[in-house]
């Protein structure tokens, strides 16, 4: 086979990965509107998460393109309300969503032709795991928090009291690398958020 076919494939297969998931989260029955026009909130977050990825990192690789692109999978199959609502029941429902994302993508990337290393690649940024140390890893963190801080945050906001919204921006800020700071600072938020965010990085 050429150099040029097989580029092709990859490119075909990667494609057809990327529909795959589209497919997948063009099924969520939770809907958002966002710029006058309805989507399903899953396929909607993951095409936020490919447009910061390529503005980031244009030269990502393809485990990050795909495992951005399959972040929250068919998140809503699992809602938070089936565990308790405390905090062991958010970090087990994190860490059943984690392993669920992880099987969802690798038995689709399998289904397309993907080998066990990328898809290896991809469940282990899934699971963020090697965070501060696997370079894909914390681009993805830093996507996945730009992403909450323009298109979440306000929204997000107006439901909690300051002080939990202190603490929240301080941990997101933490899990950040300089790079995705950099970026975030640069965001154009509504006045009152940007205040949050002055106000969480003082101390």
């Amino acid at each position: 086979m050429s150099p040029s076919r097989h580029a092709a494939s990859d490119t075909e297969r990667f494609q057809a990965a990327i529909a795959r998931f589209d497919q997948a989260n063009s099924e969520d029955p939770n809907k958002e509107v966002h710029e006058g026009e309805e989507h399903p909130r899953e396929l909607l977050y993951a095409r936020r998460l490919t447009k910061w990825l390529e503005l980031l990192e244009p030269d990502a690789s393809e485990p990050l393109r795909l495992a951005a692109r399959c972040q929250h999978i068919c998140r809503w199959t699992i809602p938070r309300s089936d565990y308790p609502m405390d905090r062991k029941g958010y970090h087990q429902w994190r860490t059943t969503l984690a392993r669920f994302h992880a099987e969802k993508a690798g038995d689709i990337l399998s289904e397309v032709g993907y080998d066990e290393k990328t898809i290896t690649s991809v469940q282990s940024l899934l699971r963020k795991e090697h965070l501060k140390k696997n370079p894909d890893t914390q681009t993805l963190e830093d996507v996945i928090c730009l992403v909450f801080l323009e298109d979440y945050f306000s929204d997000f906001a107006k439901q909690h009291e300051e002080e939990k919204l202190i603490t929240i921006l301080r941990k997101t800020w933490k899990k950040m690398s300089p790079r995705g700071h950099q970026a975030a600072l640069q965001l154009d938020l509504s006045p009152a958020d940007r205040a949050l965010v002055e106000k969480a990085l003082e101390a």
